[in-house]
C-alpha cells in the first residue's frame, strides 16, 4: 500500500513538473514563434505586391460579411482570413488578401494574394502547406503559381486538359485535388475583392 502511494506521489510531482516546464516553454518560445510568422507573412506580402512601400489593415474587413460572400459565391471549404491595403507612398495600389481552403490533400492551405486596384492579379505566395511531396507541394514552384498572375478575372477554374482561356489553371499531374484547393483558395480572395472592397472585371 505504501509503494503504491509512493508511486502515485512521484507520478504526480513528474506531471506537475513536466506541466510546469511545457508552460516555460510555451512562454518563452510563444514571442519568437509569432515574430516568425509576421516576419514570414510580411514577407509574402511584398512578394505578390513588390511596388508597395507599406501595407496597412483594411479598416472595412468584416469577418461575418465576407463568409456570407464566399458562401452565396459557392467557393467550398475557404474562408478570407484578412486583407489589407498596399501602398506606394500614399497612394493605394491594390490589396494583399489572406485565405484558406480547408480542402488540400493534406489539410489546411494558407495563401496570400496580392491583386492591383484593377482586379488584377499581381501574384500569389504560400504561407501553409502539408501536400504529398512530388506532388501537391508542386503547388509551391514559380511554374504553378505563375498561372494566375496578370489575369482579371471573376474567377479561376482548374483544368486537366491544357489551359486554353485566361481564367483556366493547369492541374499539377496528379494533384487535382491540391490544385482545386489552391485555385479555390485564390477565387476567394479575388470574389471578397470584387463584391466587397470595390473592385471588378467590368470597371
Amino acid at each position: 500500500m505504501k509503494k503504491i502511494i509512493k508511486n502515485t506521489l512521484v507520478l504526480t510531482v513528474i506531471t506537475l513538473v513536466a506541466g510546469i516546464l511545457l508552460g516555460l516553454v510555451y512562454e518563452i518560445t510563444k514571442e519568437p514563434i509569432a515574430n516568425s510568422k509576421e516576419k514570414a507573412k510580411n514577407e509574402a506580402y511584398r512578394s505578390v505586391m513588390a511596388e508597395a512601400d507599406t501595407f496597412e489593415a483594411y479598416a472595412d474587413f468584416d469577418s461575418e460579411e465576407v463568409s456570407k460572400v464566399i458562401a452565396d459565391a459557392g467557393i467550398p471549404g475557404c474562408r478570407v482570413d484578412e486583407a489589407v491595403v498596399a501602398k506606394k507612398g500614399e497612394e493605394v495600389i491594390g490589396y494583399v488578401i489572406t485565405t484558406t481552403s480547408g480542402e488540400g490533400y493534406g489539410g489546411d492551405i494558407q495563401i496570400s494574394i496580392g491583386i492591383a486596384e484593377d482586379g488584377t492579379v499581381e501574384g500569389i505566395a504560400i504561407l501553409s502547406i502539408g501536400e504529398t511531396a512530388g506532388l501537391g507541394m508542386r503547388a509551391t514552384e514559380p511554374e504553378f503559381q505563375a498561372q494566375f498572375v496578370g489575369k482579371k478575372v471573376d474567377a479561376f477554374t482548374v483544368t486537366k486538359t491544357g489551359a486554353q482561356a485566361e481564367n483556366e489553371i493547369d492541374a499539377l499531374s496528379g494533384a487535382t485535388i491540391t490544385s482545386n484547393a489552391v485555385t479555390n483558395a485564390v477565387n476567394a480572395g479575388v470574389t471578397y475583392f470584387h463584391h466587397e472592397i470595390g473592385g471588378g472585371v467590368n470597371e
